[in-house]
C-alpha cells in the first residue's frame, strides 16, 4: 500500500482550511453562501464568534452552528458586517443631489435599490433626501439584506438617541434643508423615524451571492459591501446591478470600492469618481 505523504501546514493554514469547511457546511445546511467572502475579514469575525459561543476551535464552532439553528441565527451578526450611520460619507449624498436627483426627477416614477442595507441607516437617509427633493411620493425604495435581524431593525427605524448628534452633523453636511429632528420622535432612550417615510420602502431578504434581479431600478446604492467580497463575488454583484439598472441608471459604491479591474469596468462611466458614483453605459 503506497505511503500517504501529508503536506505540512502551519496553524494559520489549518485555520483557513477549517474556515472554508465551515463556510461550505453553512451553505449546505442553511443555504447562506459566504464562500466567496473575503477571508481576511471572516477570520477576524469567526474568532470573535468562537469567543462569543465559548468554542476553543473552529471545529467546535462548526458543530454548534450546524446542530443549533438558534445559535446560527445569533452568529449571523459575525458573518455579516452591520456597521453604518445616517448620511454616512455626506459628500456621497451631496453627489446624489447634484448628479442623480436632476435625472431622477425626469421620470414619472422611480425605483431605487439599497443592496446590503444592514440596520437601515442609509435607507432612512435616502428616504429623507427624496422627501426633501419632492420625489419620495413617486419612489419605491427596495432595501435588501441577508440578515433577518438586521432587516427587522432597519424596518423598525429606531436608533439609540446618543447616535443622533453624529447623524445630525452628517445630515447637515450632506445638504439637508432643515433639521433632522423634523423626521423623528424620541422617547425611552431611542428615536423612531417618521412612519410616513416608510410608506415607500420595501424591506426584503436578498443575497448578492445566490439570488437574481427582482426589478428594474433607476439607482443602486451598494456601499461598503463589496469590500467584504472576493473578486468573483464582486463581479457577480456588479453584474446584478448592471442587469437591474435602466439605461443610464446610477450605481453608487463605497469610498474604498471601485469598478476598476473588475469584469464590468467597461459597462459604466464615472460621473463622480471621487465619490464612486457611476452611470450605466448602453
Amino acid at each position: 500500500m503506497p505511503r500517504v505523504v501529508l503536506a505540512p501546514m502551519n496553524e494559520a493554514e489549518l485555520f483557513d482550511l477549517e474556515l472554508r469547511l465551515l463556510l461550505e457546511a453553512v451553505y449546505q445546511r442553511y443555504h447562506y453562501d459566504f464562500r466567496d467572502y473575503a477571508l481576511a475579514s471572516l477570520r477576524r469575525r469567526m474568532r470573535h464568534a468562537m469567543a462569543r459561543f465559548e468554542c476553543d476551535s473552529m471545529g467546535a464552532l462548526q458543530h454548534r452552528l450546524l446542530h443549533e439553528p438558534e445559535t446560527f441565527a445569533l452568529a449571523m451578526q459575525y458573518f455579516t458586517v452591520q456597521v453604518s450611520e445616517m448620511f454616512r460619507d455626506p459628500a456621497y449624498f451631496r453627489m446624489l443631489r447634484e448628479h442623480a436627483i436632476p435625472v431622477l426627477r425626469t421620470y414619472p416614477s422611480i425605483k431605487l435599490w439599497i443592496a446590503g442595507c444592514s440596520t437601515g441607516e442609509e435607507v432612512w437617509s435616502l428616504a429623507i433626501l427624496l422627501h426633501e427633493e419632492g420625489l419620495l411620493d413617486r419612489a419605491i425604495i427596495y432595501a435588501t439584506d441577508i440578515n433577518p435581524e438586521a432587516l427587522q431593525a432597519a424596518e423598525a427605524g429606531a436608533f439609540p438617541i446618543e447616535r443622533l448628534a453624529q447623524f445630525s452633523r452628517n445630515y447637515l453636511a450632506a445638504g439637508g434643508s432643515g433639521s433632522l429632528s423634523d423626521y423623528y420622535s424620541s422617547g425611552y432612550g431611542n428615536v423612531v423615524f417618521d412612519r410616513r417615510l416608510k410608506r415607500n420602502i420595501v424591506f426584503a431578504d436578498h443575497s448578492l451571492a445566490t439570488d437574481t434581479v427582482f426589478s428594474e431600478v433607476h439607482l443602486v446604492s451598494c456601499r461598503n459591501v463589496l469590500i467584504y467580497f472576493q473578486r468573483a463575488l464582486q463581479d457577480r454583484a456588479i453584474g446584478l446591478f448592471h442587469e437591474a439598472l435602466v439605461h443610464r441608471g446610477f450605481l453608487g459604491l463605497g469610498s474604498k470600492e471601485s469598478l476598476q479591474f473588475g469584469a464590468h469596468a467597461d459597462a459604466f462611466e464615472a460621473c463622480a469618481r471621487e465619490q464612486r458614483l457611476y452611470r450605466k453605459l448602453a
